[in-house]
């Protein structure tokens, strides 16, 4: 008999504790599907799972983002903004543990022209073994390379990809390989890589708990 994931208690959010992430990109338009699983101290700030995801997917953080709750809006406020977004909450002072629970579904946006949209499914909490994890996170596993920057959303990847494989040897194909960096193959992930971008970044001390 499987073992039901244990819910985490309300009345401790200050002890360590370890989430498990299922995140998955536009899982209602590409196929196969593009995931990461990602285990983070339950601590942390949605601003720092910001850039933890950022790195596991391999993006740039060069757009916009936020994160949807509950029927709540979570992002960083920007002095710049005319419109004084009072329904945004800040990120920075939001925290995983205090909002979400064992199989709770949410999801992250990234670069609002594109549209990129994250479900993710809280899969497991744990009482975090050994040693505090102080903001830690771990890709455990994935699939499937992150699509280029400004590839148009999952209608202009598609295109990308249609073109590369059905006609590789056209100048569009050409102009997109090289617009991509050079040799683009869709099913991989560098697991270790992102691992090492998350180590570098935990060194660095981004973006606090």
């Amino acid at each position: 008999m499987a073992q039901t994931p244990r819910k985490k208690h309300r009345s401790s959010t200050s002890a360590p504790c370890l989430y498990t992430l299922h995140i998955e990109l536009q899982p209602d338009e590409i196929h196969p599907p593009i995931w990461r699983r990602l285990q983070v101290d339950g601590r942390i700030s949605l601003g720092l799972l910001h850039h933890f995801i950022q790195a596991a997917f391999g993006w740039t953080d060069a757009h916009l983002h936020d994160f949807l709750i509950n029927g709540q809006m979570f992002g960083t406020p920007r002095p710049d903004d005319l419109f004084g977004d009072d329904e945004l909450r800040d990120e920075r002072k939001a925290y995983l543990n205090r909002l979400l629970d064992v199989l709770d579904p949410f999801t992250y946006r990234y670069d609002f022209g594109d549209d990129w949209q994250h479900l993710i499914i809280v899969e497991e909490i744990d009482d975090a073994p050994g040693e505090d994890p102080a903001g830690s996170a771990w890709i455990i596993d994935g699939a499937r390379a992150c699509p280029p920057e400004d590839v148009g959303g999952a209608p202009g990847y598609e295109h990308f990809l249609e073109t590369l494989q059905n006609a590789p040897n056209s100048q569009e194909a050409r102009e997109l390989r090289d617009w991509a960096g050079g040799d683009f193959n869709p099913e991989l992930f560098d697991r270790h890589a992102a691992n090492a971008a998350i180590t570098r970044m935990l060194w660095n001390r981004w973006g606090g708990k």
